[in-house]
C-alpha cells in the first residue's frame, strides 16, 4: 500500500519513529540498522521504505532505511515461524550485508543471537533463504551504508544494476555530500 514515506522525523524511540507527512504522523516499527540511520538525521527530514502488516486485529507499519532492509524484512517472514517482531529483531542484530553474510556461511549462531530467535528457527532461516538472497540483490560485503541511499536512487535512475551501484558506493568517505557521493561513484564505474 505504501512504497515509502518521506517526512519531518518527529521522533525516534527504542524500537519506533515517528514521521510527520504534512500533518499526520505515522509511526513505523524500525530495526536497530534504521534507528542508527535515523538517529544521524537529528531531527531533520527522513525516508523510511514501508511494509503494512494487517491482521484481524491489528494494523502494524514497519520502515526500513534502505529498501534492500525492506526485502530482507519480506524475505525473513516469508519462512515459516518468523513474525514481523522477530525479523525486525534479527534486522537489528545484524545489518542487511551481515545477515546476508550468515545465511550465506550457514552460521545459524549469528542469527540466533537476535532476541526471541532460537537455533531451530535461524536454521530454518538458512535452508530456506540460502537461494533467495541473491535474487533481493543484498551484498554479502562491501555493500553500501543506509546513508548512501540517495546516492544509490540516483545511480539506479542512471540505469546503473543495483549491484554495480552498491560496489561504487561501498567504502566512500561519509562526510561527502550527495552530489560528492555520485560523482566519485561515477567515476568508479567508468573504471569497472
Amino acid at each position: 500500500m505504501f512504497y515509502y514515506i518521506r517526512g519531518a522525523l518527529a521522533a525516534v524511540g527504542e524500537d519506533f519513529a515517528a514521521i510527520d507527512c504534512g500533518g499526520v504522523c505515522y509511526k513505523l516499527w524500525i530495526s536497530g540498522t534504521s534507528r542508527a540511520y535515523l538517529a544521524r538525521l537529528s531531527g531533520g527530514e527522513a525516508k523510511l521504505f514501508t511494509y503494512l502488516n494487517v491482521r484481524e486485529d491489528v494494523m502494524e507499519l514497519y520502515g526500513f532505511a534502505t529498501e534492500e532492509e525492506g526485502e530482507l524484512f519480506r524475505l525473513l517472514i516469508s519462512v515459516s515461524g518468523v513474525g514481523p517482531k522477530a525479523a525486525v529483531s534479527i534486522l537489528t542484530a545484524l545489518d542487511p550485508q551481515r545477515l546476508a553474510a550468515a545465511v550465506s556461511a550457514g552460521d545459524a549462531r549469528a542469527i540466533s543471537s537476535a532476541k526471541g530467535v532460537g537455533l531451530k528457527i535461524a536454521q530454518k532461516i538458512i535452508l530456506e533463504l540460502g537461494g533467495k538472497l541473491a535474487d533481493a540483490h543484498v551484498p554479502a560485503g562491501g555493500a553500501y551504508r543506509p546513508e548512501d541511499a540517495g546516492a544509490m536512487d540516483a545511480l539506479l535512475v542512471l540505469g546503473y544494476r543495483r549491484e554495480e551501484a552498491a560496489k561504487a558506493l561501498a567504502g566512500l568517505d561519509p562526510s561527502l555530500g550527495l552530489e560528492e557521493k555520485i560523482s566519485e561513484a561515477l567515476k568508479r564505474l567508468s573504471v569497472i
